[in-house]
């Protein structure tokens, strides 16, 4: 088995910029400027560790989300709950994109972070009220909330750009199609000569 290629990274905001555009046109997800230089700049953001773990006793470890959204909710000031709210969702929009993989071995899979990154941009949409700046930032928010599993499409093909599919990920990509309706999810399992078919009855219970 080949090794993968290594890509070369002199300067991460273009390399996350050209990799970004290409799988939006690759996934036919069409999003405002403004919306791809957010996700951009998120990319380029958590690639510091810092900026996405939090520094425990135990060592750097990612909050849960649930904690995220009790923090939105106990904060003092409105700026304070729209900012937990952003983090919410932009480490939701960040995991979902890049470990989606990693979730087939954990209670909280994919679907979760999907549901919770869009309701906190959701949210963030309709605060987004005021002048002219908060208002095409509501309009980013609008977009990553209606876009969000499109997106995460599109994540999913920058983090695994030097990864090829095989017969391995079927189950796997079969489960997230299943939990989200992923179109990228779709057409792998088409590329891998299997075509999807949702469950038609609810499964019974076990007696």
């Amino acid at each position: 088995m080949k090794d993968a290629p290594t890509i070369d990274v002199r300067n991460l905001r273009e390399f996350f910029r050209d990799s970004v555009h290409a799988a939006l046109e690759r996934q036919r997800v069409g999003v405002d400027d403004h919306t791809e230089h957010y996700v951009v700049n998120l990319l380029t953001m958590f690639a510091r560790s810092e900026a996405l773990f939090e520094a425990t006793p135990d060592g750097p470890r990612l909050r849960p989300l649930a904690l995220m959204l009790a923090d939105a909710g106990n904060t003092g000031t409105r700026e304070e709950r729209l900012r937990a709210l952003q983090r919410v969702g932009d480490v939701s929009l960040f995991v979902a994109g890049f470990f989606a993989q990693s979730f087939a071995r954990r209670l909280v899979d994919v679907d979760y972070h999907v549901a919770m990154g869009g309701r906190a941009y959701g949210t963030l949409a309709q605060d987004c009220n005021g002048g002219v700046r908060s208002r095409a930032l509501g309009a980013v928010f609008a977009e990553l909330a209606g876009k969000f599993q499109r997106l995460v499409d599109a994540l999913n093909d920058v983090s695994e750009m030097a990864h090829p599919h095989d017969q391995r990920d079927v189950l796997r990509q079969y489960e997230v199609w299943l939990r989200t309706g992923s179109p990228r999810a779709h057409a792998i399992l088409r590329g891998l000569g299997i075509e999807p078919v949702a469950a038609t009855s609810p499964r019974r219970p076990l007696h």
